[in-house]
């Protein structure tokens, strides 16, 4: 088997990286090799490389961001992601119960009794692919707002804190909703496309129905800008229950198009772009994520790493 491990350096700090993650494989003989991004980009085209080199695996550390540009490079094409959680926020890693420590995560890839979940992506025209979710206004804004130096003094409490700057400055925005063909209006101070629910703390999520795996994206559209709404909101996950909601908009499709009038401030799984209208479909099943065989959330879409091996290996010989 062989790993190809994309390595973003600014998630590490100090931390021996290589060091660490040759001090796992290095004993048992794990044949693995590395790439060092440097640029936007750089983990998408590494990551098609590593596939066209024959990778079995291809690992990545570093935060949402590189898990996005990863995951662009290996959509459709069969070879398994591993996650090795680094920066600020890794919000997938939460969301699939992926250890937090380096040599747990570099383990779980050893670990003949792990499993792979098979998982969604959306899809922003114009833009690629993306594993968690597009935030305008608020959420874009809490991004923006948590600039390097005030992650690197908070850590994960960097984006909460800029969560509240951004909630005192925010302004509504009308929001035009296209979900499968149909249109909707809504009035809000942010607006979501999920696959992941996750808020990448524990097992809190925006809502108790998104989910990674089942072929659908979610908008949620925070309607009231008053901390209030945000503590009803949060009130409201902890219950698990939607069904009486004053606090947010709710809907899901496997094609979204939002405008806001006017434009916000757009943030795609962590990186601000700019973009006005957007159009956004799924893409069932495009990737599959290496995780542990005990915790592995959603058991129908599991399948053993090994039968995955035995199939890579037998379209090799063909």
């Amino acid at each position: 088997m062989y790993v190809h491990v994309i390595i973003n350096p600014a998630a590490g700090g100090d931390s021996p990286i290589l060091n660490r993650i040759n001090d796992v494989f290095h004993p048992v003989g794990q044949r693995w090799n590395v790439d060092v991004t440097n640029e936007p980009g750089d983990g998408t085209r590494f990551a098609r490389e590593a596939v066209a080199r024959g990778a079995d695996i291809v690992a990545l550390y570093g935060g949402d961001g590189l898990v996005m540009e990863v995951a662009n490079g290996l959509a459709g094409s069969g070879v398994p992601m591993a996650i090795l959680p680094g920066g600020t926020a890794n919000v997938m890693s939460v969301e699939l119960n992926i250890p937090s420590d380096l040599t747990a995560a570099c383990q779980l890839i050893l670990d003949e009794r792990h499993l792979l979940q098979t998982v969604d992506l959306g899809e922003l025209a114009g833009h690629g692919a993306f594993v968690l979710r597009i935030g305008l206004g608020l959420e874009a804004e809490m991004v923006q707002n948590a600039d390097r130096e005030f992650k690197e003094r908070f850590g994960s409490l960097a984006y909460a804190l800029s969560a509240l700057n951004a909630l005192r400055e925010g302004a509504v925005s009308r929001y035009q909703i296209t979900v499968d063909g149909e249109s909707f209006e809504s009035e809000g101070l942010t607006c979501l496309i999920c696959n992941s629910g996750s808020l990448g703390q524990g097992n809190f999520k925006i809502a108790p129905t998104i989910s990674v795996s089942d072929g659908l994206l979610d908008v949620i559209v925070l309607r009231r800008a008053a901390l209030g709404s945000l503590v009803d909101m949060i009130n409201q996950v902890v219950r698990g229950d939607e069904s009486s909601n004053e606090t947010f908009d709710h809907w899901q499709g496997r094609t979204i198009e939002v405008v806001a009038d006017p434009p916000q401030t757009v943030q795609l799984d962590g990186e601000l772009i700019e973009i006005e209208r957007l159009s956004v479909s799924v893409v069932p099943g495009a990737l599959q994520i290496i995780v542990p065989a005990a915790t592995s959330p959603d058991d129908e879409v599991m399948v053993e790493l090994s039968d995955v091996s035995e199939t890579l290996a037998d379209d090799q010989e063909l």
